[in-house]
């Protein structure tokens, strides 16, 4: 069974993460014209301002245009959000030593297959969820990301990204478990996804949809607590 408490705590932390962008929205902070750099910087005062943070366990991540078809370890030259544009935001802040992370896309303008890809990765990210509780005593990561590159095909997407997740824990987790495959939702990882870690400590996930159109050059991108 898992730790009650720290399960409790990670999702109060993600929770906060989710309302940080809910006030994003409500302000409407994201107009066109602002650099990516801007946004990050609107997006890390609005957290500051709200929840006193300032620590982040990951790099703040805003991508707009054809860079939205990058995946988290890429480095762009920046670009500005245009009138009609696509962009997405991932950001990993810590609320007392809890590790949140959150993904999500906003659309400027009225194009429909923004639109679109906007709201599949959203249904997506719900039916991996699904398809997650339903097999959660046995999944593997290898199998949920199969299942996501499937999701993609099936909303006319290609999946952009060799993995769709990661553990998250409290700060740093990253320091005590490393970059192997294991500790993401990756093809090579055949581990069920609820087992111990090698410390012998519960695991909880973030589940990522990244899904891109290279004929467009645009991408969709949304991540949140799967536990």
């Amino acid at each position: 069974m898992p730790n009650k408490n720290i399960l409790i705590q990670i999702q109060k932390a993600n929770k906060k993460a989710a309302e940080l962008f809910e006030v994003l929205e409500q302000r409407q902070l994201i107009q066109p014209g602002l650099s990516e750099k801007e946004l990050n910087l609107i997006v890390y005062k609005l957290a500051f301002e709200l929840f006193g943070i300032q620590k982040y366990w990951h790099k703040k991540i805003v991508r707009c245009g054809k860079n939205t078809l990058l995946p988290y370890r890429e480095n762009p030259p920046e670009l500005v959000l245009g009138e009609n544009d696509i962009v997405f935001f991932d950001f990993g802040p810590i609320f007392e030593s809890w590790e949140a992370d959150i993904g999500r896309t906003y659309v400027t303008g009225h194009d429909p297959q923004m639109h679109k890809l906007k709201n599949d990765i959203f249904l997506a990210w719900n039916e991996g969820k699904a398809f997650f509780d339903q097999h959660r005593n046995a999944i593997t990561g290898t199998e949920l990301y199969s299942f996501t590159c499937s999701l993609a095909k099936k909303y006319g997407w290609e999946y952009g990204n060799e993995h769709c997740g990661h553990l998250v824990g409290i700060f740093p987790h990253e320091k005590l478990l490393g970059e192997n495959k294991i500790n993401y939702i990756h093809p090579d990882n055949h581990f069920p996804m609820l087992d111990p870690d090698r410390l012998g400590n519960e695991r909880y996930w973030i589940y990522e949809i990244h899904f891109v159109d290279h004929k467009k050059n645009i991408g969709g991108f949304f991540e949140q607590l799967l536990s």
